[in-house]
């Protein structure tokens, strides 16, 4: 399908490289800004600026505002980048009824992948190895059962439900620091993706973050291209992705790969990802 008219809901960076992509293609770009973006950058670079109204991260979490906006800029397409409203899959859906085509997987895939409990669960069925770790939405009894069950000297990571990017993460060593990591990842998950739901993992010391990118086209087909080294981080943000991951042996490369196509096929996924 060709698409006309792209409204970007996102903002600084990510929404300038999804405009000029655009523009290489022969793409018209809308861009939205809350009011105080109003002279951010990427509302230059697109082809048309519209207003969203209101003020920081809540403006662009705001789904029926941004198909709004696309409807009334006559756009066919809505890209989300990644953040925001990129892994919603109630927004996804609302561009499928407005009749716009949303840029990335579909709903169904969205609502197994971004909820991490879901996929944990995906995961498990395809034989995919997990971290033992809690199941859905983990309360803060529940979440120091689990920190206690795993006995001396371990440690856990708490992580938001929704999202990703390396919001809502918290690694605990103690017991005693539980709660208030477990408050400070519920109110940054609900300010970054809307829902402040959180689980808890056994944690890895010196874990290598390795991603495999997949590929998916709708015939059920999948494949991969590859994988990337993200290990060098700073508050779980990656600063540089590698690829290929260095030093990985191959045997283990083949296990990853293998693990993600396992996973892709039986998500359907239709669209591309890591």
């Amino acid at each position: 399908m060709a698409f006309q008219r792209l409204l970007i809901a996102n903002r600084g960076e990510i929404a300038v490289r999804i405009a000029r992509g655009a523009a290489e293609h022969g793409l018209a770009s809308v861009a939205v800004y809350s009011d105080d973006d109003t002279n951010s950058l990427h509302t230059r670079v697109a082809d048309t600026a519209v207003p969203i109204g209101g003020n920081g991260v809540a403006a662009y979490l705001d789904a029926d505002r941004m198909v709004a906006c696309a409807q009334e800029a006559g756009c066919d397409a809505i890209h989300p980048g990644y953040g925001f409203l990129s892994e919603n899959a109630d927004f996804a859906r609302k561009c499928a009824d407005a009749g716009i085509t949303f840029v990335g997987p579909s709903p169904e895939v969205l609502e197994r992948f971004g909820d991490k409990a879901a996929a944990r669960a995906l995961a498990s069925k395809c034989n995919v190895p997990v971290l033992p770790g809690t199941h859905g939405p983990a309360t803060l009894q529940e979440a120091d059962d689990f920190f206690v069950s795993l006995g001396d000297g371990a440690s856990v990571m708490i992580k938001a439900i929704a999202g990703g990017g390396g919001r809502g993460m918290r690694p605990v060593s103690r017991v005693d620091d539980l709660e208030a990591a477990y408050d400070l990842c519920r109110a940054e998950a609900k300010q970054a993706f809307g829902h402040d739901a959180v689980y808890v993992e056994k944690r890895i010391l010196r874990a290598r973050h390795i991603e495999v990118q997949v590929a998916g086209d709708r015939s059920g087909a999948v494949a991969h291209f590859g994988e990337r080294e993200c290990s060098l981080q700073r508050r779980h943000q990656k600063l540089i992705e590698i690829a290929p991951s260095p030093g990985l042996p191959a045997d283990l490369r083949d296990r990853l790969t293998g693990a993600a196509l396992r996973l892709a096929r039986e998500a359907s996924y239709d669209n591309i990802g890591t």
